[in-house]
């Protein structure tokens, strides 16, 4: 049996209001008394139009089936005391870049994200996916810093339109350090098919670990992956000549992350 997350939370927020049950709070994470409506807040927005904007629909099929490394989804997340990080994933491996930004005005993301993007290599900068937040508003700029299409969401994006927005949102939580795990977790590698993954259910490509890895570190730097698999990502850095540090608690995969080290 299969329960969307919809069906969970409507379960959870029982109450007049949509008030959770204090002895529920501690199984989410984010530790919220409220769950408001997706179309509510979104009527609720006074979000500005961002000037020629081109929308998601007219990004590259290449992009949608996840087939060719270099297209990107980004989100600008909030945190306290008016501090900002701006997530990057990139759509066929996954990867995620968090990008520290002084402000949420549209001048200080776009210079820090070009700074960042301007780093990686040509065939890893092919297209960014925003959502409709007025921080791209000067999303031209972006484009003519970094060679980089910028696509955005419609005004009503959901999972439907492949925007996967909690990828972002989780990553940003996690960086907050030692969130509480859910009353029931799943399983930390979960199986799927593909003809690539030989060794690990999620193998990661070296062709595109490795010069991410390049890009982002500097050739003292220790890359940790405290999720190692395989190794995968730890052999990537050692083919970028970079030092590593891998955890792995499934004695098979440790194993096969050693050998490949070797």
């Amino acid at each position: 049996m299969r329960v969307s997350h919809e069906t969970i939370y409507r379960s959870l927020f029982i109450q007049a209001r949509g008030a959770l049950k204090k002895e529920l709070m501690d199984h989410l994470r984010s530790k919220r008394r409220m769950r408001r409506s997706r179309h509510s807040s979104e009527h609720g927005q006074s979000r500005g139009q961002i000037v020629d904007a081109i929308s998601i629909r007219e990004r590259p099929a290449e992009a949608e089936d996840r087939a060719i490394p270099g297209h990107w989804e980004g989100d600008l997340l909030s945190g306290a005391k008016n501090s900002y990080i701006a997530t990057l994933v990139e759509r066929h491996s996954r990867f995620l870049m968090l990008i520290k930004v002084p402000s949420k005005e549209t001048e200080a993301v776009v210079a820090a994200l070009s700074q960042h993007v301007r780093k990686l290599p040509a065939t890893l900068r092919r297209s960014l996916t925003w959502d409709r937040g007025l921080e791209m508003a000067k999303h031209k700029e972006f484009t003519v810093a970094t060679d980089v299409q910028v696509y955005f969401c419609d005004p009503q994006y959901a999972s439907k339109e492949r925007f996967l927005r909690y990828h972002h949102e989780n990553a940003y939580l996690l960086t907050k350090g030692n969130p509480a795990p859910p009353a029931a977790c799943i399983p930390d590698v979960l199986a799927w098919s593909y003809s690539g993954n030989l060794l690990h259910p999620t193998q990661k490509p070296l062709g595109i670990l490795t010069p991410l890895i390049r890009s982002f570190s500097q050739p003292h730097d220790v890359v940790l992956d405290p999720f190692c698999g395989s190794g995968s990502t730890l052999l990537a850095a050692k083919l970028a000549g970079r030092r590593f540090l891998g955890i792995e608690l499934d004695a098979h995969y440790c194993n096969v992350a050693r050998d490949r080290l070797r």
